[in-house]
């Protein structure tokens, strides 16, 4: 039976894209990257911001600048996070059915994993009215690996006393259906997000509205108690 719920945040339960790409192309900009679109960000986010910088600074590095990538990306990723902590809100907002659902689920414990740095995930869940909806929240920061190693699945089992079988992780990439798939627990993609069905067809379940969640676990529920 599923007591234990492990949510994603991008892209999950909030819209934090517009925000993101801001971010980003305000980063990029001194380095000679073309502002990019929100689709193209979309499509690239999930790993976390230094290696969504690092994919994006690459090409623009040369060597007769005598400037090693990773000064050039710590920049990057200084200028994301100077930006992005004064903007992270600006654009930002749940999900429809998202804060109606979670009201639903009382009888489950449930936790926030997410790529995003653990002060941002905070931030925004908290000015948006979703913090008190979960038990813990936990960011890029919070243990040694990120999605999708299994590693931070584990530790929130750890956390929560749980055995694999009682967890299930809900999120919009291929990085929380692969760290659910590799810790050995049931995985939910949603296709609203991120990430088009086509990534997300190696998940147990599929859903296209947050709300349908209620019902499919209601589902998993009958079938496995």
């Amino acid at each position: 039976m599923i007591t234990l719920l492990i949510f994603d945040l991008d892209g999950t339960l909030l819209d934090t894209s517009k925000d993101i790409t801001n971010a980003v192309n305000y980063a990029m900009e001194p380095f000679g990257v073309q502002p990019l679109s929100i689709e193209t960000i979309k499509s690239m986010v999930g790993s976390g911001i230094s290696n969504l910088i690092g994919e994006l600074i690459s090409p623009y590095v040369v060597s007769q600048d005598n400037i090693s990538f990773l000064k050039v990306k710590e920049e990057a990723v200084k200028r994301f996070l100077e930006h992005y902590s004064v903007h992270l809100l600006d654009n930002t907002i749940p999900y429809p059915g998202v804060k109606d659902t979670l009201s639903k689920f009382v009888h489950y414990k449930k936790a926030v994993l997410s790529n995003k740095r653990k002060v941002f995930s905070e931030k925004i869940l908290h000015e948006r009215g979703l913090s008190t909806f979960f038990d813990v929240i936990l960011g890029s920061d919070s243990m040694s690996e990120r999605k999708p190693s299994p590693v931070p699945i584990f530790e929130v089992l750890k956390k929560f006393h749980a055995s694999k079988s009682e967890a299930v992780i809900i999120g919009d990439s291929n990085f929380d259906i692969e760290a659910g798939k590799a810790a050995g627990i049931k995985t939910i993609a949603v296709t609203y997000g991120y990430r088009g069905r086509e990534v997300l067809k190696e998940a147990d379940f599929i859903i296209d509205t947050f709300g349908e969640l209620l019902h499919l676990l209601q589902e998993i529920n009958k079938n496995t108690g």
